[in-house]
This record gives C-alpha cells, sequence and structure tokens, in this order.
C-alpha cells in the first residue's frame, strides 16, 4: 500500500515558459523581502496600492499561472529548491548584514546630533538672566 500511495505523485511536467533558477531565486527573493514589508507594516504597502504578487508579475515580466507551474515544477525537484532557497537565504543575510550597519551608522548620527542639541541648549541656559550691575 505505500508503495501505491507514493507512485500516485507524478513528476510535474516541464512547462513550456519555464522561469530559469537564477531568475526564480531573484523573484524568491524579492517575496520574501515584500511578505517582511507586508507583516512589518502593511498599511504603508496599501496607502501606496502596492499588491506585492502584481509588483513581481511586473517586474519579472511574468503572470501568476507561469510563476505557479514554475514553483510546482521546482519544488518537486527538492534538491533543485533548496538550491534555490539557499541562494536566496544568503543574499538575505547578506543584505540584512548591510543594512543592520547602515543602522548603527545612522543611529550614531541621530546620537551626534541630539548631543550637539543638547550642548547648545545647556550653553544657553541662563543667557535669559539678568545681567550683573556693576
Amino acid at each position: 500500500m505505500l508503495l501505491l500511495g507514493c507512485n500516485g505523485i507524478d513528476k510535474p511536467k516541464k512547462p513550456k515558459n519555464l522561469i530559469g533558477k537564477e531568475k526564480m531565486s531573484e523573484i524568491m527573493y524579492d517575496l520574501y523581502i515584500l511578505n517582511a514589508a507586508k507583516g512589518v507594516n502593511r498599511k504603508m504597502l496599501e496607502a501606496n496600492a502596492i499588491m506585492p504578487l502584481e509588483y513581481l508579475y511586473k517586474k519579472y515580466d511574468i503572470d501568476s499561472l507561469q510563476f505557479a507551474e514554475s514553483n510546482t515544477y521546482y519544488a518537486y525537484d527538492t534538491e533543485g529548491y533548496l538550491a534555490i532557497i539557499e541562494t536566496v537565504k544568503k543574499k538575505l543575510e547578506k543584505n540584512k548584514d548591510f543594512y543592520e550597519k547602515l543602522n548603527v551608522k545612522e543611529q550614531n548620527v541621530k546620537d551626534s546630533i541630539n548631543a550637539a542639541k543638547k550642548k547648545k541648549n545647556d550653553s544657553l541656559i541662563g543667557l535669559d538672566a539678568p545681567l550683573p550691575q556693576q
């Protein structure tokens, strides 16, 4: 019975308009980013009328059927699909490091500006007091 159950899943046919692995990894990368953005700030995306999947279809000049068929085709070959996901993961990690460093620099600038403002305000304290009489 187990053998018959496993035989019921046929390998999907290679789609005529199969998205290449490199392009598929770029699409998946953008999809992960857009889904994260949607989870963090859904209202901003909605306010700007950004629909993640429609955006991807337009950006990569594909349609939903082409994406679905390509995704199904690659997902059947788990090793190939894992290679695509691993490429995406590496790119996400690389960009995460970049943005974390950028965030630290931005925070340092903000801290410097705030310190300068505080110092300026501290030096102005007492200037509105009357000058001593001679």
